[in-house]
């Protein structure tokens, strides 16, 4: 099952309109257990890594000195951002090893360091025990775990794209994102169970190690049916002399990594405000209960997943340029009002309302993410490509939207932080702009 256009990576002419591959019943069975496996694999993943996010209420106090709430979550947003500044570091050599050494390899030593992450942060003593070195080896820990997610993020999404039905592509590869929402929905869930089993004075001491180490077992699971994936990388495309090389995709696909670069940036802040720092926010600003607030985020996150392939099948029909534009323009009339109105209110309900629709927004974008990044790559520098651009945007802006948005919280200007989600939306609509009307890769191959 080989996803390559031909050894050298070229596509027929924009112009020509490709015949639909008549698929076997056996190639059809293959593909979607292809897509199955690698998104199981990319679940555990996203699991391991937004569990930190979600348990932070509660372990904030057990790695810092006691001091003020919101300086404490200062402090885990900041270790939660420096993970993602390895993102970039992970983009590049994850997307190396996925163009050079093939995308099955990438995904399998991914898992595993987030496995090896997560085992370190469950059994991690606390400041009071061993002082500064707590947060030291938190913070080495999530760096360790930043790297991983970088190089899961570029390899799964290459895959699953190459792996998917043509004309179908966009249902299909949306269900990256479905995994990736069911890790932060599973994450969530978990605090839920937990909440209901142990006291917030247990979950504070102790309790909060159990879904880390949830998290490890999940990802031995993981690693075992990724060793089942077919590679869609043909050997030649492997040995191609610029694959997996900056200098073969800085030389001939700068444009498309700056494109991908421009519209991941508020795809990330806008994403990372409406899910995991949004369960703060209801907290810290709207002053719902910690627990109210699980239950509504559970429940958004929830219908969130489950958007992801309907936006996926419009984008199939309407196009993904299209999906972007929508995208752009809708984020950029609504973030303000929807984020003042969440300031505003007091009812879990109208506050679960708000945070649906602006999950819908983001759905035009993260139900194609991986694909129309896949879409503007060769085979030869695809996984780095879209690796590379993705974490770097998301690094800069994804990794720190908790932690900007906490700052302009902590200063008295909160409203200043809608407003730097909304010019970041005006960027990606005009970035959207420049995307074709045809893709130029993935297209025409079978």
């Amino acid at each position: 099952m080989n996803a390559s256009i031909d050894p050298a990576g070229r596509t027929a002419p924009a112009s020509a309109t490709p015949l639909q591959p008549a698929y076997t019943a056996e190639e059809k069975r293959r593909r979607i257990f292809a897509i199955v496996g690698a998104s199981s694999g990319n679940l555990v993943e996203w699991f391991d890594f937004y569990v930190y996010a979600f348990s932070a209420l509660y372990f904030a106090g057990a790695f810092f000195p006691k001091s003020d709430p919101t300086v404490q979550l200062l402090n885990t947003a900041g270790v939660f951002a420096a993970g993602f500044l390895m993102r970039p570091i992970g983009g590049w050599l994850f997307g190396r090893i996925a163009d050079r050494r093939g995308r099955k390899t990438s995904m399998l030593i991914s898992v595993t360091m987030m496995c090896a992450g997560s085992l370190v942060i469950a059994f991690l003593p606390t400041y009071a025990q061993i002082g500064a070195w707590a947060p030291a080896l938190l913070l080495a820990a999530r760096l360790f775990q930043g790297l991983s997610v970088g190089g899961e993020y570029g390899t799964t999404a290459t895959y699953m794209s190459e792996v998917a039905l043509r004309g179908q592509r966009g249902f299909f590869s949306s269900f990256q994102y479905v995994t990736l929402i069911g890790g932060q929905l599973l994450a969530v869930l978990t605090i839920v169970i937990l909440e209901t089993i142990f006291t917030e004075a247990e979950l504070r001491a102790w309790a909060w190690r159990i879904p880390f180490v949830v998290g490890a077992i999940a990802a031995v699971v993981a690693m075992l049916l990724r060793r089942s994936l077919t590679e869609t990388q043909g050997a030649q495309t492997r040995t191609n002399q610029e694959a997996g090389t900056l200098a073969g995709l800085f030389r001939h696909h700068k444009a498309a990594f700056f494109t991908v670069l421009g519209y991941t940036a508020g795809g990330s802040l806008i994403f990372y405000t409406f899910t995991t720092y949004m369960q703060k926010y209801l907290v810290n600003t709207v002053g719902l209960p910690i627990k109210t607030t699980s239950y509504v985020m559970t429940g958004a996150l929830f219908l969130y997943m489950c958007m992801q392939p309907l936006f996926g099948m419009l984008s199939d029909r309407i196009g993904r340029r299209n999906n972007m534009l929508l995208f752009g323009a809708l984020g950029t009339l609504f973030t303000v009002p929807i984020l003042t109105a969440l300031q505003h209110t007091s009812s879990p309900y109208v506050a679960f309302v708000l945070i649906v629709v602006a999950l819908a927004i983001v759905s035009f974008y993260t139900s194609i993410s991986g694909i129309v990044k896949a879409e503007m790559f060769p085979p030869e520098v695809r996984a780095l490509g879209v690796g590379l651009a993705y974490a770097v945007g998301n690094a800069v802006f994804g990794g720190s939207a908790e932690y900007a948005a906490l700052w302009a919280k902590s200063a008295g200007i909160e409203s200043s932080f809608f407003w730097y989600v909304t010019v970041m939306m005006v960027i990606a609509f005009l970035v959207s702009l420049r995307l074709p009307r045809q893709a130029s890769y993935l297209h025409h191959d079978h």
